[in-house]
């Protein structure tokens, strides 16, 4: 795990473990060594152990830790995903901030999983959100990338994304795409919002790379893809961005509110990616525990 999210461990650690870990301070010896085991009490998709890996020896860096899965590999309930030696109260002081991060992002992950083997087949992509955890989202992004969906956008700084309220602000579609070709810059991808027939014809233009159908019914994304589909056909992309393999340009993203039981029918019906926000904001933790097998 990277370097750079030690500061976020620091901070987890220090919001957990304060002045110190009272109860272990004063009831068990600093000379007692144990070993402890992390098992899946559920099944699902491993993500973050790497960082619970990180928590443990920033507690106590003479802490063995020894994984047995890798990120991104299903388990079955019962499974063990690491082993930790070393001196027991370090184990413990260290123990619910490490599973509090592995369990959250292998709970993204495990959803993520389950969506992604929904549309398994259709060609459409799942892509998370920034309906993230403040503070946690390139954590949880890379959870959804071991959960075997891709990342929209990671911030406001890396995509042009025009969206409802930017298009009222603006005074339209067309008056934000302009003010945008003026300072543009052309390696980030251009996607609008639209919400309305009138606004996916005005969305049409051959610098935008991404329409997002957002909370439309299923008959008005068929619709969505029939009129890009022949837009497409009446304007052959020349974009450098074009992305290797796409089937059109713009591709189309849809969005608002997609369920497990909506997801396949939205992608097949030929859109190239649904963006799922619960991937993030609603993913159950993954129940995972960590158990002292031996003690001395």
């Amino acid at each position: 795990m990277h370097e750079s999210f030690l500061p976020l461990v620091k901070f987890a650690l220090s919001e957990d473990v304060g002045t110190g870990d009272v109860t272990t301070l004063n009831a068990v010896p600093s000379n007692v060594g144990a070993r402890a085991a992390i098992v899946a009490k559920q099944p699902g998709v491993v993500s973050g152990i790497d960082i619970a890996a990180m928590t443990f020896r920033e507690v106590d860096s003479s802490i063995k830790f020894k994984s047995t899965v890798r990120d991104g590999q299903e388990v079955p309930a019962g499974a063990g995903l690491a082993t930790v030696s070393g001196s027991a109260a370090s184990i413990m002081t260290a123990e619910r901030t490490a599973l509090n991060f592995l369990m959250r992002l292998s709970g993204v992950a495990t959803l993520t999983r389950t969506f992604v083997k929904a549309i398994e087949g259709t060609g459409a992509t799942i892509l998370d959100t920034r309906k993230t955890t403040p503070g946690l989202r390139i954590l949880e992004k890379y959870a959804v990338l071991c959960g075997g969906g891709q990342n929209h956008r990671l911030a406001l700084w890396d995509m042009y994304l025009v969206k409802d309220n930017h298009i009222r602000a603006a005074g339209g579609i067309r008056a934000a795409l302009d003010r945008i070709a003026r300072t543009r810059q052309g390696d980030l991808l251009l996607e609008v919002e639209v919400e309305s027939p009138d606004q996916l014809r005005e969305a049409l233009r051959p610098e935008v790379d991404r329409i997002l159908v957002d909370n439309r019914s299923p008959a008005e994304v068929r619709r969505a893809v029939e009129e890009v589909d022949a837009w497409c056909a009446a304007h052959p992309p020349d974009s450098p961005r074009m992305r290797p393999g796409a089937r059109r340009w713009p591709e189309i993203e849809v969005s608002g509110g997609i369920t497990l039981e909506t997801a396949r029918g939205y992608a097949e019906m030929g859109v190239d990616y649904l963006s799922v926000g619960a991937l993030t904001h609603s993913a159950p933790a993954l129940d995972l525990s960590l158990e002292i097998e031996e003690v001395g």
